[in-house]
This record gives C-alpha cells, sequence and structure tokens, in this order.
C-alpha cells in the first residue's frame, strides 16, 4: 500500500500564513497569549481540513419553514495530545471538534550524559478507542519518538479505524520516522522545516514551544 503524502498547510496561500509566521516570530512569541491563541488557530484551520476525510450521511433538519437537507459527520474523532507543549493546539481542534472525547499521554526526554535521549512515557489517558478516528495533535514533530511510541502504546490496546497525526511544525526527519513505524497514519502539518539541532529542536522551527506557551521549566 502507498504511503500517503503529508498534509502540508503553507504550500497554498491563505491567512494561516499570518498566525504561522507570529508564531516564529522571536518578538511576537514573547506575548504568550498571542502564541496559545495563533496555535489553537492552526489547529482549527487543520481540524477544518482533517473534517473533509471524515465519512458523511445526510439529515434532514427541521427548520421553523421546512427540512432541510444536511451532510453529517458519521461519527467523531478522538482528540489526542502530548502533554504540556500540545494543549493549545489541541484546544483549536476541539473547538472545532466540539463533540469529541479527548486523550492524553505525558512523556519526556530522558536524557544520558553523552547527550543521547530516549522518550519516556509515564502515562496515557483515553477514552475507548476501539475502533474510533484518532487524531494525535502536538505542536512540534521534531524526532517523531515521542508521537510515534504513544501512538504504538495505543494501538496495541485498540484497533483505530484511522490515525491521524497533526503538528504546526514538521522535521523531515520526523516525518520520515512516522512514515517508517507509522505507515497508515496520515499526516497534517503547517509547514515542514528539513533541519534540526542537536538537541533535536527543528531548524527554523519556532523554540521551545511548551516553554513559550507556558514558562520556562526547572
Amino acid at each position: 500500500m502507498p504511503l500517503t503524502q503529508p498534509f502540508i498547510l503553507n504550500k497554498t496561500n491563505s491567512i494561516a500564513n499570518q498566525f504561522l509566521a507570529e508564531l516564529r516570530d522571536v518578538t511576537i512569541q514573547q506575548d504568550k497569549y498571542r502564541f496559545r491563541k495563533n496555535q489553537e488557530r492552526l489547529g482549527e484551520i487543520l481540524a477544518y481540513e482533517i473534517s473533509k476525510t471524515l465519512p458523511y450521511e445526510p439529515v434532514d433538519v427541521q427548520t421553523p419553514l421546512g427540512t432541510a437537507a444536511v451532510n453529517l459527520a458519521t461519527g467523531q474523532p478522538v482528540i489526542a495530545t502530548i502533554l504540556r507543549a500540545g494543549l493549545p493546539f489541541h484546544q483549536g481542534f476541539i473547538n472545532f471538534f466540539d463533540r469529541a472525547d479527548s486523550a492524553f499521554a505525558t512523556a519526556y526526554r530522558k536524557v544520558k550524559k553523552n547527550g543521547a535521549f530516549t522518550i519516556q512515557i509515564d502515562q496515557i489517558s483515553a477514552p475507548n478507542l476501539e475502533g474510533k478516528t484518532l487524531i494525535m495533535c502536538d505542536t512540534m514533530l521534531a524526532t517523531g519518538q515521542s508521537t510515534v511510541l504513544v501512538c504504538k502504546e495505543i494501538i496495541a490496546q485498540y484497533k483505530l479505524k484511522a490515525l491521524h497525526i497533526a503538528a504546526v511544525i514538521a522535521s523531515t526527519e520526523g516525518i520520515a520516522h512516522v512514515r517508517a513505524n507509522l505507515p497508515t497514519a496520515k499526516i497534517w502539518t503547517c509547514a515542514v522545516d528539513d533541519e534540526m539541532t542537536s538537541k533535536a529542536y527543528i531548524v527554523p522551527g519556532l523554540g521551545d514551544a511548551g516553554d513559550l506557551a507556558f514558562g520556562e521549566k526547572m
């Protein structure tokens, strides 16, 4: 089965480019509220794009003057994120999928003395995901290791109907890692950057999304 190409939002000119530019701007991003709000806006836009792929069926809606036929989604996806950086992005998704359940994972980098790191998953809190469409949203898809490990943990427990992975910014390496390990997942991102630092921060990226949204970690 051929791998589907990632959806890259900034390949098409739209107002989303303004939100993305402000997220990257080293001066504007110091406004924490605006930084979170721009993630939320981009989450809403990607939620709208993903909604086009869901199954729909016609439903009759009674108005004060008659009956209108409307195509409605046959079910809601489950919206997942990895704490803490992904919370504003996740908010954008649940603004649009406002009847959806949510899932949350806690994961962090366990850094060794030589600078290498492994991903430690502490907990995944989720509803019953059997037969569900899952949207895993995280602001930065850098190495892709956290996303892949969390999704594999979920897949080991549940048979998903479909898996979507959404990011504000992805690295080419992160996309390759997801495609190699989760070949049926559809990737959605606002932009793709080619480089990463030795500490696995995306370049040019936008910095540490969690710290910029919520304050520096100790």
